[in-house]
């Protein structure tokens, strides 16, 4: 009997898994692995919050596969020990993955890779994770794209909607031993913080629900109600799209159908708005693949010497309990804590608050969320930090400060978001939740804390730092 192993990594899924598909048509058998060894991502070991995403999304996994008659074989440690040590066990002629981009996950694969061929396996890597390869989009001169708009134009004019592959129906794996359980890699958090995380279903199946949902109920409404964090509007796919329980593949061909189903414009234009937000993603793994030293660095060069302030601990728990003062800023900050997730519109704003009115390091908030989102990802955390500090390619000018009165203003006109998250606030109405130290006697009844710092001369100073570095 041929066996090979697949290495289940990001891809957490069953349907239109490259890798996967690739050795249940080639090997009699297949023993489905996961090796968790988060050192070997060093220095963006996963988060706290990542970690509780990931214990749900394997329980899913492995509840998926015995179905199909097997099981997920676990295990901890170095990943080329454990597979050759599988190797050895099994019998196994092959290894089978799909690729990731960071570059800690690219130097491992590819030392891996190497060391698999040498020992005679046939080690195989598959793209399972984006549209294209990165190496597969480029400008006429051959070079990496900097800006967004000409790639997406690239990417869109090459994308075609093509039907997802199928999952295997059974599946047949040869005997394994030493595998542990779930719970031993201990990725639950000892104190139940976790409590708010309950309106995610981590999973394949959640994931296709989700889509579904957003299909049915937000798409043809997506390119306005999604800048409203208050509305229910965005597709919260973010998370499933990490873990790889769905394939930007599966997204793109869903939305085709569902514009199919419908002759309306909205759906057509709500498509297009989306099929952006998924060539943003696109972009963010095209950018760290190609500027690898992004994920630590400034892309833009000039920002190496900008007088960022010095690190105040104080202004940053605050900023991180939500409790700087500012409605809309703290709003999102206690809905990161609570659900792991936030809105993208205000990810924007609490993002110009640190960077740009407390002036602090990007990376300082690149951290914060990278621990405490279930959708961190190391592409997208690093691309929309950078974005909002004006730091990196295709970023927002530094000189375009979010003002985060006028924008909860704008955004959230009735209140209804703050007022969710921060309930000291529920006596305001809409007119003055975003500005409540317009009425000092009343916010001292509140227990809600008047704004840490002004933003019009934090505004002032931050462009200052702006003009000489300029």
């Amino acid at each position: 009997m041929s066996v090979a192993l697949v290495w289940f990594r990001r891809d957490l899924r069953l349907a239109d898994n490259p890798a996967l598909t690739a050795a249940v048509a080639t090997y009699d058998e297949v023993l489905p692995v996961h090796i968790h060894g988060p050192d070997e991502d060093a220095p963006w070991q996963p988060g706290a919050a990542s970690g509780w995403w990931l214990h749900h999304s394997l329980q899913a996994l492995d509840a998926d596969l015995r179905k199909r008659g097997t099981a997920l074989h676990l295990r901890e440690g170095d990943t080329l020990q454990t597979l050759r040590a599988l190797i050895a066990e099994t019998g196994a002629g092959a290894v089978y993955w799909n690729r990731l981009y960071e570059p800690a996950s690219i130097a491992r694969d590819a030392r891996i890779k190497a060391a698999l061929r040498s020992d005679g396996v046939d080690a195989r890597s598959f793209s399972g994770a984006l549209l294209f390869e990165p190496w597969e989009i480029t400008t006429a001169q051959s070079a990496p794209y900097k800006v967004f708009t000409p790639f997406w134009r690239n990417v869109r004019a090459r994308l075609e909607a093509r039907p997802p592959r199928a999952a295997p129906r059974r599946l047949k794996a040869p005997r394994a031993s030493g595998g542990i359980a779930i719970d031993a890699l201990r990725l639950l958090p000892k104190i139940p913080w976790d409590k708010g995380f309950r309106i995610w279903r981590p999973g394949e199946s959640g994931a296709r629900k989700a889509l579904r949902r957003f299909l049915d109920l937000a798409l043809a409404g997506y390119p306005i109600q999604r800048d409203f964090p208050g509305e229910r509007g965005t597709s919260r796919l973010s998370p499933h799209l990490h873990f790889g329980e769905l394939s930007p593949l599966q997204v793109v061909w869903s939305l085709d159908e569902a514009v199919h189903a419908h002759t309306s414009a909205k759906w057509r234009q709500g498509r297009e708005a989306y099929l952006r937000e998924i060539g943003w993603r696109e972009f963010s793994h095209y950018l760290l693949y190609h500027f690898p030293e992004s994920a630590e660095r400034n892309l833009n060069p000039r920002f190496e010497s900008f007088a960022w302030a010095r690190r105040a601990p104080a202004q940053i728990e605050r900023w991180q309990r939500g409790c700087t003062g500012i409605p809309i800023v703290d709003a999102g900050m206690r809905e990161l804590w609570a659900t792991g997730w936030m809105h993208n519109r205000v990810r924007m704003l609490v993002a110009s608050f640190l960077t740009k009115n407390l002036r602090q390091h990007w990376l300082i908030g690149a951290r914060w969320f990278w621990d405490t989102l279930v959708d961190a990802d190391l592409a997208n955390n690093t691309q929309g930090w950078q974005w909002t500090a004006g730091t990196g390619a295709d970023a927002a000018p530094y000189f375009r400060i979010f003002n985060p009165v006028v924008q909860g203003e704008r955004f959230d006109p009735d209140g209804d978001y703050v007022r969710r998250w921060l309930p000291e606030l529920r006596g305001f109405d809409g007119a003055s939740i975003h500005r409540p130290w317009s009425d000092p006697s009343r916010l001292r009844g509140t227990g809600y804390p008047a704004p840490m710092i002004d933003l019009s001369a934090s505004r002032a100073g931050a462009l200052a730092a702006y003009k000489a570095c300029k």
